[in-house]
């Protein structure tokens, strides 16, 4: 178990929100490519952005991101902002199960689903929180409709599609491994599946009992046919597409996104972008170290301008920590305005930085 991990979180996803957070609203939007179930907590501040959040396959809302959000520290953070969680299609609590024939929507189309929701609550623009699948589908939405985006925290983030080798491996694995367990090599470094550490038991009995296994292994198939993201550094090639907003790229130390988290944070821009590698926090940074993370995250929001004086903790301790902000702005979209870790004096600094925390 990692040393810093905070026991007194022990909510791995499906317990209760406690009476410190806001109350929770569930929405089912229609969209053109079918419905989305959203959950809202708290209501619109102003003209800030909401945060939307996308979760991981095997996952759904509650069991990617509970522990985060109902952190005690991570509440400074709410207070502040809307949280807007998208359910992939069928993966909610109690989802039913899709008809015989049922087309699940490709990662371009889930992407695509997106603008509803953020038109359906009147959102100007959002910060995005996703993982793996999820963090694919937020870069892609960000892609497509880049002024409804104003940042990207994209945890385990695999930006390349399967290749026919990658293909026979994930067809072979589904032949000998029942799907919670193929799930399970996808969210967990290999350490954490031999050592069966009660967070992998908690996530095999809850991925093989509260998801739908039909729509998710719908939702398995779909994101293994993912294409590459199509994605290059600015300068690099002629007419690169890249991520125009900010975005914190995270991933734990030998996680099994790692390599592919890596080759994302080569092909952005590094004066936007912020590369997070958390050690001792396994797959999934977001439940095992959600202190840090949630340190990292106000960091990433002050860079954008905004909550200056929200307290830090750890990371404004690091000497590795190089991003901050100067203002706060509850008008039109702040721009980012960074200075070292001194917090004296303005300059431009490379916000491309990997942070072992």
């Amino acid at each position: 178990m990692p040393e810093c991990w905070d026991g007194r979180s022990q909510d791995w996803g499906l317990s209760g929100v406690s009476s410190a957070v806001s109350p929770l609203q569930e929405h089912d939007i229609e969209t053109p490519y079918g419905l989305l179930h959203v959950v809202i907590r708290g209501s619109p501040k102003g003209n800030r952005p909401a945060i939307l959040t996308y979760h991981d396959v095997g996952l759904n809302h509650k069991l990617c991101f509970n522990t985060f959000f109902n952190f005690e520290d991570m509440q400074e953070i709410t207070k502040h902002f809307v949280v807007c969680h998208v359910d992939a299609p069928g993966q909610q609590v109690g989802a039913s199960q899709f008809p015989q024939g049922y087309q699940f929507p490709s990662m371009e189309q889930l992407a695509a689903m997106l603008p509803s929701v953020v038109q359906h609550f009147g959102f100007k623009y959002v910060i995005g929180i996703g993982v793996g699948a999820g963090a694919y589908v937020l870069a892609k939405f960000a892609l497509i409709f880049p002024d409804l985006v104003e940042g990207l925290v994209l945890i385990n983030i695999d930006p390349n599609g399967k290749g026919w080798i990658d293909w026979a491996a994930t067809k072979l694995s589904s032949l000998t491994s029942t799907l919670p367990d193929t799930v399970l090599s996808h969210l967990f470094r290999q350490e954490e599946l031999v050592s069966n550490t009660e967070l992998v038991q908690s996530y095999r009995q809850q991925i093989g009992n509260v998801v739908n296994q039909a729509n998710l292994q719908l939702f398995w198939n779909m994101y293994n046919s993912r294409r590459d993201l199509d994605i290059n550094r600015p300068g690099t090639v002629p007419n690169a597409k890249t991520l125009r907003c900010p975005v914190m790229l995270v991933v734990g130390d030998n996680a099994p996104a790692e390599e592919g988290v890596v080759e994302c944070n080569s092909k952005l821009d590094p004066t936007t972008t912020t590369f997070l590698k958390m050690a001792d926090s396994g797959g999934l940074p977001q439940v095992t170290q959600p202190g840090k993370l949630t340190e990292a995250f106000k960091y990433f929001l002050q860079g954008m301008g905004y909550m200056p004086s929200a307290s830090m903790t750890r990371l404004a301790r690091s000497r590795t920590s190089s991003l901050t902000s100067a203002s706060s702005v509850d008008g039109s979209r702040p721009q980012a305005c960074t200075h070292s870790e001194s917090s004296e004096g303005l300059g431009q600094v490379n916000h491309t930085m990997e942070v072992s925390c």
